[in-house]
């Protein structure tokens, strides 16, 4: 099945648009509304295809031309280590080759019995969009209004950017403001639905402390990056949380995480590991996600701000059994109609082969050709 043999790659940045502006975290400015999707194409020269999410440069791009496809994707494996820049469309294109999903393909191989049905996710939207309000009133009505947004568009969980104080507002003013948004989230969605908090490392334990003391009855979910890793302070959080008899779950690991995260991780100081789905690797994931398994720690990749994630990250689900949520950047990209959907809580997959994603061939070429590059054999 994978004796071809790889004789043309395409590369474009294909522009996307989110519903709404995205604001501030609790130590950058305002993220934007506009982004772009990152995407290679892998053609073989039997007239197979894959689809995927890449950052290759041009110049390392020509070293997959003429491999047999066989000898850069090991089958129950996955790429070898020297291709993981190219793993996504190289996933796609196994998946494709083999006639099934990636969600399928991983099934087989791990010996799952595949079902074709959806993952839990979250609405990631919800940014620090009040800081033009003096009032924090105003400022809980302006976040519950974008929760209603993302209930209105399928979701059921929300994870909430907090962390006014670190820089944007004064400390006070801005935990304060903080708590009162947790609670209006709440209220607003309602109390079946999951609500998560993000600090982007804006707290400290203290004010960690305060603000999980404070929000209890809002029942969150997890708190994400609440400080800078470090095991002293998780580990007297863990025990805090457990004398306060509080649910909350510590995540972290999505941006520069500490070495010994894993280690904090096996010993149950972190119950949530959020590698980037693209830096750390879906290949990665798969090795790794198993083994948070056996720690009983979930598995929730990151990849906010390159909307492939979206459709790839709940592909692992098959072969981890504490995936936890795909994270839901909405967005619409230009030439790409992946034909996934969020309802009641939960992305619902497209049953078509690979990745699903459904890519018009002519406006990905007319990105090629403006901001892109393709390199062929012959």
């Amino acid at each position: 099945m994978f004796d071809s043999r790889i004789v043309r790659i395409e590369w474009a940045a294909l522009p996307g648009r989110r519903p709404r502006m995205a604001g501030m975290n609790s130590r950058l400015s305002v993220h934007g509304q506009e982004l772009k999707a990152l995407l290679m194409r892998v053609e073989t020269d039997d007239g197979h295809a894959g689809t995927g999410w890449s950052d290759c440069p041009r110049a390392q791009a020509g070293a997959l031309l003429g491999k047999s496809f066989q000898d850069v994707f090991v089958a129950g494996t996955g790429p070898g280590a020297e291709w993981r820049d190219f793993e996504f469309p190289l996933w796609d294109l196994a998946a494709r080759m083999s006639g099934q999903s990636v969600r399928a393909l991983i099934a087989q191989w791990h010996g799952k019995e595949y079902k074709a049905d959806d993952v839990p996710c979250y609405d990631t939207s919800l940014y620090i969009d009040d800081l033009h309000l003096d009032d924090d009133a105003e400022a809980v009505a302006l976040i519950q209004e974008e929760a209603r947004f993302g209930y209105e568009n399928g979701h059921r969980a929300f994870k909430i950017k907090v962390g006014r104080g670190a820089r944007h507002m004064p400390l006070e003013a801005g935990t304060v403001r903080d708590i009162a948004v947790i609670r209006g989230v709440r209220e607003a969605v309602g109390s079946d639905c999951t609500i998560m908090i993000d600090a982007n490392n804006g707290y400290n334990l203290n004010m960690t402390k305060r603000v999980l003391g404070e929000t209890a009855d809002a029942d969150l979910f997890w708190l994400e990056e609440a400080f800078h890793e470090d095991p002293v302070l998780y580990e007297d959080l863990q025990q805090w949380l457990q004398k306060e008899g509080l649910r909350v779950r510590v995540a972290d690991g999505e941006g520069l995480a500490a070495s010994s995260l894993l280690d904090w991780a096996r010993d149950g100081l972190v119950n949530v590991v959020q590698y980037d789905i693209f830096s750390y690797g879906f290949t990665n994931w798969l090795q790794l996600g198993r083994q948070l398994d056996e720690w009983n720690v979930l598995t929730a990749p990151h990849h906010y701000g390159r909307v492939i994630g979206n459709y790839v990250t709940g592909h692992l689900s098959p072969a981890i059994e504490k995936f936890g949520l795909v994270e839901w950047d909405e967005a619409v990209t230009a030439g790409l109609a992946p034909g996934y959907a969020v309802q009641e809580g939960r992305v619902r997959f497209p049953e078509t082969g690979g990745f699903g994603l459904d890519l018009d061939i002519d406006v990905f070429q007319t990105q090629v050709t403006a901001n892109g590059y393709q390199c062929s054999m012959g």
